[in-house]
C-alpha cells in the first residue's frame, strides 16, 4: 500500500492548551507567561516591529510523558539500578532525552462511555475488568494504551480538575493488566496516572520502576473518543531537556488509513 495522502488525514490534537492559572498538580511549579516585548517597543525601520515571549513551567505540568525516572522505590529505579542525580545536571541515566520521538500504534480505552457517564466519579477505581470491556481491538507490545475518564472536560476550571488531587484511575491490579501486555506507555486524561489519593503511589512505581513503562498525564481524549476512534498512528516527542525526569508532549492522533498503512509494515 502506498503512504496514504495526508490531505486527508484528520489530526485529532491530544494535548492540553497552556495558559496562565492552568491546573497543575501542587506539588509542581505553575504554568507562567509574559510577553517580554509588545509591538512598537521597538522600531527595525520601515514600521516593521516585533513581539516576543517567555515562558516558565515544570516538567510535570501540561500534557507530558514521565521518564523512567521520574520515580524509584527504596533508592532503586528501572533495572534494578541506582541513577546519580543532582541539581545542577539532573539524572545522569534515564532522563526524558533518552526517549526516542515517539510513532506508535495508539488505543484508547473509554471506561467513562463504558460506565454510560460523562466523567467517572473521583472515587473510581479502573479495574482489569474495566480495561477488558473497554478494549474493542486487540492491545499489542508496544503500543501507547490511553484511559479516558472524562475529566479532560475540566482542564478549563483549575479547581474542578485538580479537586485537592483527588480522581479516578487504575489502581494497581489495573496498572499489572497494562504492564502484562508490555505497552510502551499508558496515560490518562487526569492530573495524575492512578486512583489518587495514594501516597505510596503504586501505579507509578509499578509502571515506571518495575516495568519501565512510560506514563502520559494530562490528556485530552474528548474529540477522538466523540467521534469513536479507538486505535490510531500515535505521533509525539518530548521536549529534549538532557537530564529532565519528564516533559511538555504535543500528542497527536491519526486515524484510518494510516493504520491499514502501518498494518502492511509488521
Amino acid at each position: 500500500m502506498d503512504f496514504p495522502d495526508l490531505a486527508e488525514v484528520k489530526a485529532y490534537d491530544l494535548g492540553q492548551p497552556y495558559f496562565t492559572g492552568m491546573p497543575h498538580y501542587p506539588t509542581h511549579p505553575p504554568f507562567l507567561y509574559s510577553l517580554t516585548k509588545k509591538h512598537g517597543d521597538i522600531i527595525y525601520g520601515e514600521g516593521t516591529t516585533a513581539a516576543a515571549d517567555a515562558i516558565a513551567l515544570g516538567t510535570h505540568v501540561g500534557t507530558h510523558i514521565d521518564a523512567l525516572s521520574h520515580f524509584s522505590c527504596n533508592g532503586i529505579f528501572f533495572g534494578n539500578r541506582r541513577v546519580e542525580h543532582s541539581y545542577e545536571h539532573g539524572m545522569a541515566e534515564l532522563g526524558v532525552d533518552t526517549i526516542a520521538p515517539i510513532v506508535r500504534r495508539g488505543v484508547i480505552l473509554d471506561i467513562a462511555g463504558l460506565e454510560g457517564k460523562d466523567a467517572l466519579p473521583e472515587d473510581f477505581e479502573v479495574r482489569p475488568a474495566h480495561l477488558s470491556q473497554a478494549s474493542k481491538v486487540e492491545l499489542r507490545p508496544g503500543d501507547v494504551v490511553m484511559i479516558r475518564t472524562g475529566w479532560g472536560q475540566f482542564f478549563a476550571d483549575s479547581k474542578r480538575y485538580i479537586n485537592n488531587t483527588a480522581a479516578p484511575g487504575p489502581g494497581i491490579e489495573g496498572a499489572r493488566w497494562l504492564s502484562s501486555r508490555r505497552v510502551f506507555a499508558a496515560g490518562s486524561d487526569t492530573v495524575v496516572f492512578e486512583k489518587t489519593p495514594n501516597p505510596a503511589m503504586p501505579v507509578h512505581v509499578h509502571l515506571l520502576v518495575e516495568s519501565g513503562i512510560h506514563i502520559i498525564e494530562v490528556l485530552n481524549l474528548e474529540e477522538v473518543a466523540r467521534d469513536g476512534i479507538q486505535e490510531f498512528l500515535f505521533v509525539a516527542a518530548p521536549m529534549n531537556i538532557r537530564g529532565a525526569t519528564g516533559a511538555p508532549l504535543r500528542p497527536l492522533a491519526f486515524p484510518l488509513p494510516f493504520n491499514s498503512w502501518l498494518s502492511t509494515k509488521r
